[in-house]
């Protein structure tokens, strides 16, 4: 990502929480000038992220060997209109971004995959719903065939909240709630009109 250094985020937790809050990644590889982009959720666990995708997909032979990877999170973001500022100011378009860039490694041990399917499950699970995986049940036996398990080994995370940081502290506040007020309106008119369209 291009840089400027008030848009970098340095704090490893704030730019991990990125990740933990929003997981599900976009995993970008490339093999001979050709790009390998799948959308993934990915969880993190002792500095290592953990996932699986449908072993059919073509990406599968770059997610083994120590194979370099990017993976981006991408948090809210939204337009920032001038009106919102107290000072007279330019238009833009404020976002948080993680990225974390490693090495991959294939998982082949039925038992850890369904292991990391349990964990993935336990993480990602609304704790109202209740619903716990086993790694017992059977359906799991024959899932296992038929998914390709990873983790990334991170090198290096990179995060870039661009959040207004060269304004006033008024201003700085004004923009953090357009980027919760638009991200929560855009999301249900989003979601609600694509729905009517497509059923």
């Amino acid at each position: 990502m291009y840089p400027p250094k008030h848009h970098q985020d340095y704090n490893a937790e704030n730019i991990k929480s990125v990740a933990e809050a929003y997981p599900f990644a976009v995993l970008v590889s490339a093999d001979n000038n050709i790009p390998f982009i799948t959308h993934a959720p990915l969880i993190l666990k002792e500095e290592k992220l953990i996932g699986h995708i449908d072993a059919n997909n073509p990406h599968v032979k770059l997610l083994k060997n120590n194979y370099p990877i990017t993976a981006v999170f991408q948090g809210p973001q939204t337009y920032i209109s001038p009106t919102i500022y107290t000072t007279k100011q330019l238009p833009t378009w404020n976002y948080i971004i993680s990225h974390a860039k490693g090495i991959v490694k294939e998982i082949t041990d039925p038992d850890i995959i369904k292991k990391s399917m349990v964990d993935m499950t336990d993480f990602l699970e609304n704790v109202d719903h209740g619903f716990r995986l086993s790694v017992d049940d059977p359906r799991m036996d024959r899932l296992v065939p038929y998914i390709h398990c990873f983790e990334i080994e991170v090198e290096h995370w990179e995060g870039k909240f661009k959040l207004s940081q060269d304004k006033i502290p008024d201003d700085i506040e004004n923009a953090k709630q357009e980027l919760i007020r638009n991200n929560q309106k855009n999301v249900a008119d989003f979601v609600n009109g694509l729905f009517e369209r497509h059923f």
